[in-house]
């Protein structure tokens, strides 16, 4: 049956309560109903079309209704949709963890779950268990993670007593348990401290300061390897990973590396660690794993943390956890042609290469005197909205200057999200570079148009 717009806009408001989405303001402004995508762009019911300037919130690999990735889901839907892992196996998660550690040699074992967050939750989970698994008695107090300022690793309670985006979290403070703050490298806003690299080492002096006195309580470091997503695309500089490998080693903390955003080509390379030749102990994996088709994350352990959960029955070193869907033959079918494909169409050199090219459209928006700092990894892209350069004070919020410049570009074609002050493109991993060229023209007018009203409103 087909609704008219008016229908599904009514239906929408009364029912459907939006993540991460303020309602009383949403219920005011006309919806965007996507009915369809193929390739880069999505479709309104209305039939009108959208560059995917968000990658359907950072996940989709090859465009939209890719027909490989359709037929892969067809065939396996022709088998079976979904058994339970609790004690059996299925065809596809045995080939994909094999083809996940490929990529990751020094790893041994993958956990599968649903979501990224859900893929933090279990990393956190079996950093704590590894220490009381190895001994209770000597590992008592090693109870704490380590995160950097502004971090975020998803919205499940254990997650979020990691994280540290003060607009998000701080409402759920009672319910979480300790974690320790270190600063991340945001380079922008932390020119008091000097050049790039002087920024890396007081942010690395910082944690060993904090690992050299408390490294007895201190289960695991949990990063983001390379970007801080939802913080606003913060790019981390050359050698603070690297950084903080070593000094998790040094001090006899593990290292999660949470790939969920930065992994699957996002920053260039298939995971973000590659570009440091970083080893984490755990790492976390998800959004572009299915290509942005269906929900499935993994957690990937070195031998050394999975031998410390095997014993005899009665020792109780089993791992307690797991989801109904964990292992999906669907999700894991579509995840192994999703591979196949970045691999057979070379989509990891293309986004190289594009990234070049985007890095020189996006220098074109520093003509607009409210744009304050661009930030890009591959085809991470994040440009920081300031109501004064030299001080690089934001609007308020309640000018909700950046809602009303993605607003723009929605008339004009172009979907992305902010996050606060900063405005985010983060494209299909596949989409042309004519297109591309297109979304960063409309970026530029959109900002444009709202500085001049601006200007007007603030006189």
């Amino acid at each position: 049956m087909v609704y008219s717009y008016a229908q599904l806009e009514q239906w929408d408001k009364q029912y459907v309560w939006h993540p991460f989405t303020q309602m009383k303001q949403y219920v005011n402004e006309r919806p965007l109903i996507i009915e369809r995508g193929k390739g880069s762009y999505l479709y309104d019911v209305n039939g009108r079309r959208y560059l995917d300037g968000y990658a359907s919130l950072w996940v989709n690999v090859h465009g939209h209704n890719d027909p490989e990735l359709n037929a892969a889901l067809s065939e396996q839907l022709e088998k079976i949709a979904h058994s339970t892992l609790l004690g059996s196996a299925n065809v596809p998660s045995i080939s994909l963890a094999k083809r996940l550690l490929e990529y990751w040699p020094h790893m041994s074992k993958v956990f599968y779950s649903d979501t990224g967050a859900a893929a933090v939750e279990i990393a956190l989970k079996i950093a704590y268990q590894y220490w009381k698994n190895l001994d209770p008695v000597r590992y008592a107090t090693k109870n704490k993670f380590v995160s950097l300022k502004e971090a975020y690793h998803g919205d499940t309670v254990g997650a979020v007593s990691v994280g540290g985006m003060e607009t998000f979290h701080r409402i759920f403070a009672p319910l979480l348990f300790e974690r320790i703050e270190v600063p991340a490298p945001y380079v922008y806003r932390m020119e008091e401290y000097g050049s790039e690299q002087d920024v890396v080492r007081h942010c690395l002096n910082e944690l060993e300061r904090v690992l050299a006195s408390q490294h007895e309580h201190i289960a695991a470091v949990i990063v983001e390897p390379l970007v801080q997503g939802a913080a606003g695309i913060i790019v981390h500089p050359r050698g603070f990973l690297k950084g903080v490998e070593a000094l998790c080693h040094q001090y006899g903390t593990l290292l999660i590396c949470d790939e969920v955003a930065v992994g699957f080509g996002r920053t260039g390379t298939m995971f973000a660690c590659e570009q440091e030749e970083v080893a984490p102990d755990l790492v976390c994996l998800g959004k572009g794993i299915t290509g942005g088709y269906l929900p499935l994350a993994a957690t990937l352990v070195t031998e050394e943390v999975y031998a410390a959960f095997l014993g005899d029955v009665e020792e109780d070193k089993t791992f307690y956890h797991g989801h109904t869907y964990t292992g999906n033959q669907l999700s894991c079918s579509v995840a192994l042609k999703n591979i196949e494909l970045i691999e057979a169409r070379g989509l990891l050199d293309d986004v190289q290469r594009k990234a070049r090219r985007l890095a020189g459209w996006l220098e074109r928006l520093y003509d607009i005197p409210i744009v304050g700092d661009i930030r890009q990894k591959g085809l991470m892209c994040g440009i920081e909205i300031v109501k004064n350069r030299r001080t690089k004070e934001v609007f308020p919020r309640a000018a909700m200057l950046e809602h009303r410049i993605i607003l723009e570009a929605r008339r004009r074609g172009l979907v992305i999200r902010p996050l606060g002050p900063v405005l985010t493109f983060i494209p299909v991993l596949a989409m042309s570079e004519a297109e591309m060229e297109e979304a960063v023209r409309i970026l530029y007018d959109s900002i444009v148009c709202l500085y001049e009203q601006a200007r007007a409103e603030l006189g």
